[in-house]
C-alpha cells in the first residue's frame, strides 16, 4: 500500500526519483524519502508528509554526486505517520539502506530477539528488515546469501529495494506477494512497485514472480529465485496508456476520471462488442466450458464488490445457475464443498489487491477455475487466472475508484451476456437488443456529465451542511446505493450508510430527522412505487431527501427537496448512469468542506497488505 521506485543510471537521480515518486503518491502519502548512493556512503533525506515537502527539503540541501538511489512514499501500517518511521531505514553501521512495501507479519518476534544486537530507531515492521540482511553481512555472507536467509525468516508480504554502500549503481529488488518490477532502458534501469512510474522513461520491464530476487545494475538485471537458483524471465512491453497521468484542466484527478468514463465505456464496447455479439478472444472460456458452469462465485473488495455485487441481480438470471458475491476478506474462510463445475470471479482494479488474491488462491486450491476482471496487465491476479477480462480505464490515480467502478460493471455485464447467451438462456435476438441498449451508455454518460454538472454542484452545496447521510435502493440499485455512501464517506469523512430501501424500517430510520439527508434511488422498475412509498416515510419524519431517477414526472410533487434527473434507460442499465451524479455529488461536498480528495486520509490506492 506503499510505492517503491528505485533508479540506476547515467542521469543524476535525485530528480528522476522525486518524478517517479510523484505518480506513486496515491499509493501512499503520509511520508517519504530517498537514499542515494554516492559510491562512498549511502545519504538518505526524509520527511513526513507529502512528495512535494521532500522536494523543498531537496532543494535546500546540497545533494551529493551520486550513481543510483531507491525512494518510498508511504502509507503507514506499524508506527504512526513521523519522519523517523518514514523509509529508507538503514542498517546499525549503514551498510544499506532499505524501503518497503508490505507488512511483516513475525516481526514482533524478530524485533525482541534482535534488539540486544540492534539499535533499533523506528516503530515500523520494515527496519528489522535492514537489521536482518546488515547482521548476515556482519557475519561474513554475501549480499544474495544475506537477503535469502533474510527473506527465509520473514512472514508476511514484502517488496523490498535495497541499496549497499560498498556497491555503487547497484539495486536489489525482492518480492514477496507484493508488486515489484524492473525497468530496462538504454544504459539505465528502474525498480518500481507500479509500472505508471516508469512510462516516462521506459516501456520494457521485467515482472518478478513471488519468492524472486533481482539485482540491478545500469546495464541490466540477473534475477534469483529464493533457493539461490538463477532464472531467465522474459521482459515485456509495457502497453502505453491511452489515458494522461496529468490532471490537465482539471482541479483534482477524481474529476477528471469521473468525465473519463464516457471514452472508458466506448472503448470496452469497441473491444468486446465491436461485433453482433460478445467476444473476448482466443483462449477465453469456452462456450461449452461455459455450459457447465453450476455456481458463480464473485469476490471482491470495497468498490469492486460493489461492481461484482450489481452484476450478481444479472447472472441470476440465467437458468441453472446459482450465484453469490462475497467480500474477498470472507470468502477464504467459507466452508463450502467446491468443485471443478464453480466459476470464481474476482474483481481488482490493481490486480494485486492481498485479500482478492488470498480468495483466489484459496479458490484454485478448490478446484474452482477464475476469471478475472482487471485494469492492470501483468497484475498478480491476472497471471494467477485461467480467464482474464481487462477493464480498459487506464490508469486511475483518485484514491477513490470512480471510473473503474462502471469499467467493471460494464465489462460484467458483457460477460453476464455471454455465458448466458453460451447456455442458451437467451437467443440471438435478446442479445441484440441487449448489445444495442449498452451501445447507447457512452452518449448518455457524457449527456449526464454535460448537463448535471452545474446542477449536482449546486445541490451539494446545499447538502453539504449534513451530518449523517443514508443512500437507498432496491433490486439491482442496493449495491448502487452501498457505493455512493461509501463514495462520500470515503472523500467527505461524513458517515454514511447503504441501505437496501426495504430494510430502511428495520432500524436506519431511527437516525431519520431534519438534520439528515438520505438519497434514493428510483429506475423505472416495478419497485419504484415501493421507493416511492420509502421516501413517503423518510419525509413525514422531515429527512431531506434528494433522488436520482429516471422517471422524475412520477416522483410526488414535494416529495423529494431535490431531484437529479437521468436519461431514459433500462433498469438494468440504471447503475451504469446514476454512477455518475453519485460520484459528483461526493466529489463537490467533499471539496465544500475543503476535504484532500484525491488522497483522503487513512486510504491508499492499491490495498496490498490483509
Amino acid at each position: 500500500m506503499c510505492g517503491i521506485f528505485g533508479y540506476t543510471g547515467k542521469r543524476k537521480p535525485a530528480g528522476i526519483l522525486l518524478e517517479g515518486l510523484k505518480k506513486l503518491e496515491y499509493r501512499g502519502y503520509d511520508s517519504c524519502g530517498i537514499a542515494l548512493n554516492t559510491g562512498q556512503r549511502l545519504a538518505v533525506f526524509k520527511t513526513k508528509g507529502p512528495v512535494s515537502k521532500l522536494a523543498g527539503i531537496l532543494r535546500d540541501r546540497k545533494i551529493p554526486a551520486c550513481c543510483c538511489g531507491i525512494a518510498h512514499t508511504r502509507w503507514a501500517t506499524h508506527g504512526t505517520p513521523t519522519r523517523i518511521n518514514a523509509h529508507p531505514h538503514l542498517d546499525c553501521w549503514k551498510k544499506l539502506a532499505l524501503v518497503h512495501n508490505g507488512i511483516i507479519e513475525n516481526f514482533a518476534g524478530i524485533k525482541k530477539k534482535i534488539a540486544s544486537e540492534h539499535k533499533i530507531k523506528s516503530s515500523t515492521d520494515t527496519e528489522i528488515i535492514a537489521h536482518l540482511i546488515g547482521g548476515f553481512l556482519r557475519k561474513g555472507l554475501s549480499k544474495k546469501r544475506a537477503i535469502l536467509k533474510t527473506a527465509a525468516v520473514l512472514r508476511g508480504s514484502f517488496a523490498l529495494g535495497i541499496l549497499f554502500s560498498d556497491e555503487p549503481g547497484v539495486i536489489w529488488g525482492v518480492k514477496k506477494e507484493s508488486p515489484l518490477m524492473a525497468g530496462l532502458g538504454r544504459g539505465e534501469c528502474f525498480l518500481s512497485s507500479d509500472s505508471v512510474a516508469m512510462l516516462s522513461w521506459t516501456k520494457k520491464a521485467v515482472y518478478l514472480k513471488d519468492e524472486e530476487v533481482a539485482r540491478i545494475n545500469p546495464q541490466g538485471i540477473e534475477v534469483f529465485s529464493f533457493r539461490g537458483k538463477k532464472v531467465f524471465p522474459q521482459p515485456v512491453v509495457i502497453k502505453q496508456e491511452a489515458f494522461s497521468t496529468e490532471k490537465g484542466r482539471f482541479q483534482h484527478f477524481m474529476l477528471k476520471e469521473i468525465f473519463e468514463q464516457p471514452k472508458v465505456s466506448a472503448g470496452i464496447l469497441s473491444r468486446y462488442a465491436g461485433r453482433s455479439e460478445v467476444w473476448f478472444g482466443k483462449g477465453f472460456l469456452s462456450r461449452q466450458a461455459a455450459n457447465k458452469i453450476r455456481r458463480i462465485f464473485i469476490v471482491a473488495c470495497g468498490t469492486a464488490y460493489h461492481a461484482g455485487f450489481s452484476s450478481k441481480y444479472l447472472f441470476e438470471r440465467i437458468k441453472g445457475l446459482s450465484v453469490e458475491a462475497d467480500v474477498s476478506s470472507e470468502f477464504r474462510y467459507r466452508k463450502v464443498d467446491f468443485n471443478r463445475n464453480d466459476l470464481v470471479i474476482a474483481i481488482s482494479q490493481s490486480g494485486e489487491t492481498a485479500d482478492t488474491l488470498a480468495a483466489v488462491n484459496f479458490a484454485k486450491q478448490q478446484g474452482c477455475r477464475i476469471l478475472a476482471v482487471c485494469n492492470v496487465e501483468n497484475s498478480a491476479l491476472t497471471r494467477a487466472a485461467d480467464f482474464v477480462v481487462y477493464t480498459l480505464a487506464g490508469p486511475e490515480i483518485g484514491v477513490a475508484s470512480t471510473k473503474a467502478f462502471t469499467a467493471q460493471m460494464f465489462c460484467l455485464y458483457l460477460i453476464y451476456l455471454y455465458i448466458a447467451r453460451a447456455r442458451g438462456s437467451i437467443v440471438k435476438e435478446q442479445e441484440t437488443v441487449f448489445l444495442a441498449k449498452a451501445k447507447k451508455i457512452p452518449l448518455l454518460q457524457n449527456k449526464i456529465l454535460t448537463q448535471s454538472l452545474n446542477q449536482v454542484r449546486s445541490i451539494a452545496r446545499q447538502f453539504s451542511q449534513y451530518g449523517c447521510f443514508l443512500f437507498l435502493g432496491r433490486g439491482i440499485n442496493f449495491p448502487l446505493a452501498l457505493e455512493g455512501a461509501l463514495k462520500l464517506k470515503e472523500i467527505s469523512y461524513i458517515p454514511a450508510e447503504g441501505y437496501a430501501a426495504g430494510e430502511m424500517k428495520h432500524g436506519p430510520i431511527a437516525l431519520i430527522d431534519e438534520y439528515r439527508a438520505v438519497v434514493c434511488l428510483l429506475s423505472s422498475d416495478s419497485l419504484f412505487e415501493k421507493m416511492v412509498s420509502n421516501m413517503q416515510e423518510i419525509k413525514a419524519r422531515k429527512g431531506k431527501v434528494l433522488a436520482i431517477t429516471d422517471r422524475p414526472s412520477a416522483v410526488p410533487k414535494g416529495l423529494a427537496d431535490k431531484v437529479i434527473a437521468l436519461p431514459k434507460i433500462s433498469p438494468e442499465f440504471f447503475p451504469l448512469l446514476a454512477s455518475l451524479p453519485l460520484q459528483l455529488f461526493a466529489y463537490f461536498v467533499a471539496k465544500n468542506l475543503g476535504r484532500a480528495i484525491d488522497k483522503p486520509r487513512n486510504l491508499a490506492k492499491s490495498v496490498t497488505v490483509e
